[in-house]
């Protein structure tokens, strides 16, 4: 019975010491292929290649990987203790593991690159010009956007959401910029306000200027709401004024003719 148990632990550390001693994946490997999905969470997509690619970057990166999306990435590139079938087993499973995160409708635009570099290259061409023109896009909304009908709430939501689309797209815009947008986009009823704040000495943070919008819109909505009702109040006191009054009026005048008998 003890033969047997030895025997069963022994064959059990043979394995995983073969497991463990595979050409070409290292441990490091083993945790990149079984986590991406899970440390790059969402599917590389037309419109969050930024998002993605720096993901991706920063895990290889973590990892010792980072080589692979290099422009010479390749066997001289590699390890000195790395021979080349090693090497091409690591490249081929971070490629792999890298398509496994790219959503169908970019799958087919990499799908018959060899290489992670070669894919990873073939990304970068693709995206950064649509990036660019998005960004461009959407920097020419932030420039031209106005509160209208829009609650204050509505209208820096509505600032917030182009911002961090333009985030997301790679590039950023400059807080003094955002508010500058923000200020020319405001109704005539907010003129003051906007002269106090662009005469203001100390410069305000976002958050801080949102707060004060917010406020301002209750301050105007109270004012509005008071001035709308006095013509209303003066009308009901006219309207007092005349209700028991009798009207000034004569007599009635009787103009009948009497017959004189004869």
């Amino acid at each position: 019975m003890a033969n047997s148990s030895s025997t069963s632990i022994s064959a059990l550390g043979d394995t995983t010491g073969a497991a463990s001693s595979t050409p070409g994946v290292s441990p490091s490997l083993k945790f990149v292929i079984s986590n991406l999905k899970l440390l790059v969470p969402h599917s590389l997509t037309p419109d969050n290649f930024p998002i993605w690619s720096t993901q991706i970057a920063k895990l290889f990166k973590a990892n010792g990987f980072a080589r692979f999306l290099e422009p010479k990435s390749s066997i001289e590139n590699a390890d000195p203790n790395q021979d080349f079938n090693s090497w091409s087993i690591t490249d081929q499973n971070l490629a792999t593991a890298m398509c496994s995160t790219i959503s169908p409708p970019v799958l087919p635009y990499v799908i018959q690159l060899e290489s992670t570099y070669e894919i990873w290259t073939t990304l970068h061409t693709r995206f950064q010009s649509s990036n660019r023109s998005k960004v461009i896009q959407l920097k020419h909304e932030l420039h031209n956007i106005s509160m209208q009908n829009l609650s204050m709430t509505q209208y820096l939501t509505e600032v917030k959401k182009i911002v961090d689309q333009i985030s997301s797209a790679g590039s950023s815009v400059d807080s003094e910029d955002v508010m500058i947008y923000i200020l020319n986009g405001l109704p005539q009823a907010y003129q003051s306000f906007t002269t106090t704040i662009r005469t203001m000495q100390n410069a305000l943070s976002l958050d801080t200027l949102y707060a004060l919008l917010i406020s301002e819109e209750i301050h105007l909505k109270a004012a509005a709401s008071k001035f709308s009702t006095i013509p209303d109040s003066n009308a009901a006191l006219y309207a007092g004024r005349g209700r028991g009054r009798r009207p000034r009026t004569r007599p009635p005048t009787d103009c009948s003719i009497s017959l004189i008998e004869y």
